[in-house]
């Protein structure tokens, strides 16, 4: 957008801050959809997303933002920057898809979400004094990109950080929303192999491991909070009836609200696993092929202020968040814990699909997923405008920001 196209933005919105993001966001609709639409029809796993990483840069980049691909050494991270206050806003996207079902959970919709943010905030950057960030972060389904990006220091300039996520039915109010902390395990018993029928003696049968095993996390499952999630998978048990297995192969992940119940589930778990071995006669070895998602703690002033702009400017009406339903996992969570930052939910409105199924791929590029887009945007941009034109919760977010140390100190930290 050209310094004019601001300038006449801004006449025509009494020159708000509020109302200049706001008008950017929506003189890029139609690039914004078009964004979110490629990439739902195209769809890249974790670690693959080159054409959305893409994708992404290209209309950032366009828009006047120093643009970095292949950011903190991941291929398919974006760094997009564009000015230079006190404030750093990091903006997030997203733009993984699932096997089989595409972007059935609608990161097609965060990422340009996400760059629809970044552009409103660049309109107001100059009169904010804000530095606008704008992160693309690949592999949120499987692989936690946001925690490798953490690690090599990506919002440790960072004073809050904020990113919207597709949902189906209803406007859940951000207030109060919160994500499960999430672990994978991958169990594999090691026995000896034999002729089942002729030698069966000879054999340490990692089958029976494997059996032992689930049996021993159903009966688990009774003594856990209602709060833990164990799910579990059998990857392999052996291969022909007439051979005793020596290897098997079980896949675990381990969700929960709070970050104590979780520990201790997952070391429950573990006892489950090694007392399976142990019975079995078989040896064990856990692989944990991704780091651990951390539960989200969502920022209260930020919270609220979503909560204000996707009500009072965009007229969506606010429901709390159903009893029963968790909020999932992400490894925004991880980010939340670092510094303040929010993870909302944007509506489909009318849509009922489910996330993680085919339907909700195609709801992503219908006209409810492009509303969505849009919105989520503007909602975003305008949390962002409130949290540094409120003096209060800057002066709380810069302070915050003055004493936290870099994330890999601060996780040092904790470590001991």
């Amino acid at each position: 957008m050209t310094l004019t196209q601001e300038q006449t933005i801004g006449d025509a919105f009494a020159g708000t801050s509020r109302a200049l993001a706001r008008a950017a966001v929506e003189s890029h609709r139609d690039a914004l959809v078009a964004l979110s639409h490629a990439i739902g029809g195209d769809p890249e796993l974790a670690f693959e997303e080159h054409r959305a990483a893409a994708r992404v840069a290209d209309v950032l980049e366009a828009d006047g933002f120093a643009v970095t691909r292949g950011a903190y050494d991941l291929p398919t991270a974006v760094e997009a920057v564009y000015g230079s206050g006190d404030v750093t806003v990091a903006v997030v996207g997203e733009y993984d898809a699932l096997p089989g079902v595409g972007h059935a959970c609608g990161h097609n919709v965060i990422a340009g979400a996400g760059v629809g943010a970044a552009i409103g905030l660049r309109a107001v950057a100059d009169r904010l004094g804000i530095r606008v960030k704008f992160l693309g972060t690949p592999a949120e389904e499987l692989g936690g990109g946001k925690i490798l990006m953490l690690q090599r220091g990506a919002w440790d300039d960072s004073t809050f950080s904020l990113m919207v996520h597709g949902g189906p039915w209803a406007q859940i109010a951000s207030s109060g929303f919160a994500t499960q902390a999430y672990e994978r395990i991958i169990a594999t018993f090691r026995g000896r192999a034999a002729h089942a029928a002729a030698m069966p003696h000879e054999g340490v049968n990692a089958g029976d491991a494997i059996t032992l095993a689930q049996v021993g996390l159903g009966l688990l499952r009774q003594q856990l909070r209602k709060t833990i999630v164990v799910g579990s998978f059998v990857v392999s048990a052996g291969g022909a009836t007439n051979v005793i297995p020596d290897t098997g192969v079980l896949e675990v992940e381990i969700r929960g609200n709070t970050d104590e119940e979780w520990r201790d589930a997952r070391a429950r778990v573990r006892r489950v696993l090694e007392g399976a071995a142990l019975a079995a006669g078989c040896a064990l070895e856990i692989e944990q092929p991704e780091l651990p998602y951390a539960p989200l703690d969502s920022d209260a002033d930020l919270s609220r202020l979503f909560d204000e702009a996707i009500s009072g400017d965009l007229a969506y009406d606010l429901v709390p968040k159903p009893e029963g339903i968790a909020g999932g996992s992400t490894d925004m969570g991880n980010v939340s814990q670092y510094l303040p930052s929010i993870h909302p939910m944007i509506a489909l409105l009318g849509v009922e699909a489910v996330p993680h199924h085919q339907s909700f791929a195609a709801a992503a590029v219908s006209p409810a997923g492009d509303r969505a887009v849009v919105d989520g945007a503007i909602a975003l941009a305008l949390t962002a405008v409130g949290a540094v034109e409120d003096d209060a919760v800057r002066e709380r977010l810069l302070a915050a920001q003055a004493v936290r140390p870099r994330y890999l100190d601060s996780a040092a930290a904790a470590a001991d």
